[in-house]
């Protein structure tokens, strides 16, 4: 029996590691496919990615956030790396059962490590595997995070922990028995009741148990490294080696989630200049060797837990999107196809084959079958992503605020849009109004600039107007980027006014574009127009940085003698659109500002003792987080703090709140598309809302606000939702709070009979 274990086990080892290398330079090949990035942009600051990845591993920081789930997946993390020696000790057991590791085999420190790592990583597995059991879904549906996972996969993976960690817990214990220990000790704290019992056999007996409990430990961890050598693909292994490198190379050093901007495009590893782009740019992505080398690691790194899908709004409510299932296509595709592309194989934009017939002879049918498919195609075009999935996304960032491996689920779907826009010129055809609207008239409602300043008629104080009242901005604080909604949606011209209201009581010097700005281009950009993001964005920084008192020179770029600082050019937005926009992607077309959204400034004017609510405003409220003010730049507390400070209102989060929130369904451009597929994503959050019986449903964002409007308005329509219920921004009510009772101002504005609101 010995003298079988040791020839089964090291002939296992050989193959194994032989295998595990070539499996290895199979992935540095495959990632070779791949574009290449702007220099500098993965590999900035090596020290602070260092530090990130340490962080994100040993503090487990996203999974940590799933409760036990976090801790058991923990231990069995740390099993896995920590206890790599416990094989070495395995074979050594083989030769000789009583064998030890050489000078700390008997010292209690790594005894005690190894014991309690060692069943901790056992019992975690076992919580893991209840879990999956647990969230199984019992019928085909949508309801567990595991749907559409590989469970045969999974299962593989799980039971072959759970038989190595049973097996270094009983060879510890058989270690105990064959070195006669007496009674309790540090080094046997947890297994001694196992080695008094086998105490009581005979010594041969021991033996051959080592042999066996060392063989079967031995077979079954180089049995999972053949597996998964020979299958690349499969992410459930593969990402306990490839989240480190997918961790270290993410987009932010600092270990920031890839939400906020948007990367610019990029053809072979430059931006494009779409003033004057290469004849070989590439604009987005047709086929799966178009992604850069990082993606196609994301791909690879996928470990298909299910925790982008389970918070997508898209998924959630019947669309064809699934974060989870989109990164396994897309990797499923890539390593199907590898083996044509190694071969020179691949197609030039006019759609031919760039490899000879000669150079293809050896591919496999199945990749060049593989290869044939198109990237983006309905299932009767035998595409592997469909378009509906990539217009189903609302670009809220859940999925990547939740992948605990790092994966930039957005990125990828915007650059498939992006070549379908502006390639293809597939897209829902209600988003093209949108286009021309902006392309015309500077704003998605296509009405014309001198509308952007009618809200100012309806206000009783002087709001200055650059270019007109004042000179430029140096003699205000603040910019107020009003933005197309605030300007010209009804409903959001009510938060736009109350807002100008609260500076002027609070003292604070504000003025406003003159009307000749534009939308910032959010909509343009995540839709997939790039060059039109760019138009509107450069016209935008241009006025911008006039207006702050800044001279261009020819090129149109700031001249370093004019140039101010950043904490000199203050910007006041109540777009969370408008917010990450100016704040976060106008930096990459040379505008630089200070960027804060309206309800941080109206929580320090409430610390400064500027503004006072003392007014209550009776009832119960919940609020909800816009995706583009809370995931994308992490402002969750300024607005809560506003209603509490707001007497008389009991507040109660809705069950998906701050980085959990739930999308109202508006962004990624699809305020601008009908949804036609599932439930509309708006009724779905508005229905979370309705379940606490709230008499105020407030937000903090005119597009969250148009669409949570929408559908309370029919559910009252429709008897599910009681007439006083009402939305509001935390604008509104901080002004209701603020204004005295005998306000002639708060009077009037309590007489007005409600206007009607009209469908999105």
């Amino acid at each position: 029996m010995q003298l079988a274990a040791i020839i089964v086990s090291l002939v296992l080892a050989v193959v194994g590691v032989a295998l595990l290398a070539r499996a290895v330079g199979q992935f540095v090949r495959y990632f070779k496919l791949g574009q290449p990035v702007p220099a500098g942009t993965r590999t900035d600051n090596p020290y602070q990615r260092t530090v990130t990845v340490v962080k994100e591993f040993l503090g487990h920081t996203r999974m940590n956030r799933w409760g036990i789930v976090g801790v058991a997946h923990w231990f069995v993390a740390v099993g896995f790396f920590s206890l790599l020696l416990t094989i070495v000790n395995a074979f050594g057991q083989l030769f000789r059962a009583d064998w030890i590791l050489p000078v700390i085999g008997d010292w209690a420190p790594y005894n005690v490590f190894v014991e309690f790592i060692g069943t901790m990583t056992v019992l975690g597995i076992i919580v893991l595997i209840v879990v999956r059991q647990l969230s199984k879904p019992n019928k085909p549906g949508r309801k567990s995070r595991f749907a559409g996972s590989n469970f045969g996969q999974a299962y593989f993976v799980e039971t072959v922990i759970l038989v190595v960690g049973v097996c270094i817990f009983m060879l510890h214990a058989l270690e105990g028995a064959l070195h006669h220990v007496e009674g309790y000790e540090a080094s046997f704290f947890i297994s001694y009741p196992v080695v008094s019992w086998l105490q009581g056999m005979e010594v041969s007996t021991l033996q051959n148990l080592v042999y066996f409990f060392a063989a079967l430990k031995i077979a079954t961890s180089f049995i999972w490294m053949i597996t998964v050598s020979l299958k690349t693909d499969m992410g459930i292994a593969w990402h306990r080696f490839l989240a480190f490198p997918n961790i270290w190379f993410k987009r932010n050093a600092d270990g920031s989630t890839a939400l906020g901007a948007l990367q610019p495009m990029t053809s072979g590893g430059k931006e494009i200049d779409f003033a004057d782009p290469g004849e070989d740019d590439v604009f987005g992505v047709s086929q799966v060797e178009q992604f850069s080398w990082k993606g196609l690691l994301d791909f690879s790194t996928c470990t298909e837990c299910g925790r982008c899908q389970s918070q997508c709004p898209a998924w959630n409510t019947g669309k064809p999107l699934s974060p989870k299932l989109l990164i396994m296509s897309l990797r499923d595709n890539m390593h199907a196809k590898a083996p044509y592309l190694l071969a020179g194989g691949g197609k030039t934009m006019e759609g031919e084959e760039k490899a000879s017939e000669e150079q293809l002879a050896g591919v496999p049918a199945a990749a060049l079958a593989e290869a044939e498919r198109p990237l983006i195609g309905t299932l009767e075009e035998n595409g592997v992503i469909d378009p509906d999935v990539l217009w189903s996304c609302t670009t809220c960032g859940a999925c990547v605020e939740q992948c605990p491996v790092d994966i930039e689920h957005v990125d990828h779907i915007v650059d498939m849009r992006r070549y379908q826009v502006m390639i293809e010129s597939a897209f829902p055809s209600e988003a093209g109004t949108m286009l021309k609207n902006l392309e015309k008239k500077g704003n998605p409602w296509g009405l014309a600039k001198k509308q952007r300043l009618e809200w100012l008629k309806e206000v009783d104080f002087e709001v200055p107007v650059v270019g007109k009242d004042i000179e430029d901005l140096t003699e205000v604080e603040y910019l107020y980027w009003v933005g197309c909604a605030g300007a010209l949606e009804d409903r959001a011209k009510k938060t736009t006014k109350a807002f100008a209201e609260l500076l002027h009581m609070a003292g604070v010097k504000f003025a406003i574009m003159g009307g000749d700005e534009k939308c910032t281009g959010d909509s343009a950009r995540r839709l997939g127009n790039e060059p039109l993001f760019q138009e509107l964005g450069m016209e935008n920084v241009m006025a911008l940085n006039t207006a702050f008192g800044e001279e261009m020179d020819d090129d149109g770029k700031v001249t370093a003698e004019s140039r101010k600082p950043r904490s000199a050019k203050k910007i006041v937005a109540t777009c969370p659109h408008c917010l990450n926009t100016l704040g976060n992607e106008y930096p990459q077309l040379g505008g630089d500002y200070e960027v804060i959204h309206h309800t941080q400034l109206l929580q320090h004017l409430i610390d400064e003792g500027k503004l006072v609510p003392v007014t209550p405003v009776e009832g119960l409220i919940t609020y909800h987080d816009p995706c583009y003010l809370g995931r994308h730049n992490k402002i969750y507390t300024p607005p809560r703090e506003i209603i509490a400070n707001v007497p008389g209102l009991r507040n109660e989060e809705m069950h998906r709140h701050k980085e959990r929130g739930f999308c109202c369904g508006a962004g990624g451009a699809r305020m601008w598309m009908e949804e036609r597929i599932g439930k509309r994503i708006n009724n779905e959050r508005v229905d979370e809302a309705l379940s606490l019986n709230p008499d105020i449903v407030s937000t903090a964002c005119p597009f969250c606000l148009v669409m949570l409007t929408d559908s309370v308005n029919g559910k009252k329509n429709e008897g599910k939702a009681k007439e006083s219920v009402q939305v509001v921004d935390v604008a509104q009510l901080l002004l209701e709070s603020v204004r005295t009772p005998a306000d002639p101002a708060g009077e009037a504005e309590s007489e007005e009979a409600p206007e009607p609101q009209p469908a999105r």
